[in-house]
C-alpha cells in the first residue's frame, strides 16, 4: 500500500492520504500523485470522489523535513498545482475529514466542493507560527469560502478552527460526532452518485466560473512579498522549531 490508496467501486472513487505515521505530511511525491490523478479524464461510470485519510489526522499540510531539506518556498508549485487539479476536477470531491487539517492540510480539504468532518476534526492556517506565509492561490480560497474576517483570524492567529465553528459559518456541509461520522460522510457521497453527472459537471463548472473573477486581480507585488516571507531565515527557524517541538526564535530577516 503506498502514500496514496485509490479504490474504485463503481460511481465512487475513492483516494487515502496513507501515512498516518507521518501525519499524513505531503511530500512532493503525494502532491504530483494528487495532481496527475485529478488531472485524469473521470470514467464513464464514476460520479464522484471521496479523499479521505488514515490516523488520527487528515493532514499536517506539507512535509516541512523535505522542505527543509530541500530549501525554501516549501512545495509551493506542487501544492498550488494538485489543489488546482481538485478544484477544476469535472466531478464532485468530498473530503472526510476525521481530524486536524492542517496549513497545507486544511487547503486540501477546503479545495474539494464539499466538506465532511468529525467533531475531533479542526481546520488551522498556522503559517504565521513557523514563519511561512500562504500564495496568492492559497489565500484567495480562503477568502472565497470564509471572506476577510475568518481569513485573518486563520491567517494571522495560526490557532485551529473548531469544526463545528466551521459548520456554523457555513464552510463546511457536515459535522457528525464520531460514532456517526463515517455514516454522514457515506450518505452525501451515495447521495452525489446517485445524482445526473452532466448535471452535476455543468453545476461545478459554473460555480467554478463564477468564483474565477480573483485570478484577473493584479498580485505580482503580493507574489513578491510572499516569496520575501517563505524564503526568510525566520521561516527556516520556524520550521526547524516546529520540527525540533521547541518555541521559534524570529529576528523578522
Amino acid at each position: 500500500m503506498g502514500v496514496l490508496e485509490i479504490i474504485d467501486d463503481g460511481a465512487v472513487r475513492t483516494v487515502t492520504l496513507n501515512r498516518p505515521e507521518k501525519r499524513n505530511a505531503l511530500t512532493s511525491e503525494m502532491l504530483r500523485g494528487l495532481q496527475a490523478l485529478f488531472s485524469e479524464t473521470p470514467a464513464p461510470e464514476a460520479r464522484v470522489v471521496a479523499l479521505r485519510a488514515t490516523g488520527p489526522v487528515f493532514s499536517a499540510g506539507v512535509d516541512l523535513r523535505e522542505s527543509l531539506d530541500e530549501g525554501v518556498p516549501a512545495n509551493e508549485g506542487s501544492i498550488d498545482a494538485a489543489l488546482h487539479a481538485i478544484e477544476t476536477y469535472p466531478l464532485p470531491v468530498v473530503a472526510v475529514v476525521q481530524g486536524p487539517a492542517i496549513a497545507g492540510g486544511n487547503e486540501l480539504a477546503l479545495h474539494c466542493d464539499i466538506v465532511v468532518a468529525s467533531t475531533n476534526a479542526t481546520f488551522w492556517m498556522s503559517l504565521a507560527q513557523i514563519g511561512l506565509a500562504p500564495t496568492w492561490f492559497l489565500s484567495k480560497k480562503l477568502l472565497d469560502v470564509g471572506g476577510p474576517v475568518l481569513a485573518k483570524e486563520m491567517l494571522l492567529l495560526g490557532d485551529p478552527v473548531p469544526a463545528q465553528r466551521m459548520y456554523d459559518l457555513g464552510i463546511i456541509a457536515r459535522v457528525a460526532e464520531p460514532d456517526d461520522f463515517d455514516a454522514a460522510a457515506d450518505a452525501v457521497i451515495d447521495r452525489l452518485a446517485a445524482n445526473a453527472p452532466l448535471s452535476m459537471r455543468a453545476m461545478k463548472a459554473l460555480i467554478n466560473r463564477g468564483m474565477a473573477y480573483r485570478d484577473a486581480i493584479p498580485h505580482d507585488d503580493v507574489d513578491r512579498i510572499v516569496a520575501a516571507a517563505r524564503e526568510s531565515h525566520d521561516a527556516r527557524e520556524g520550521m526547524a522549531a516546529r520540527l525540533e517541538k521547541r518555541p521559534p526564535q524570529f529576528t523578522g530577516r
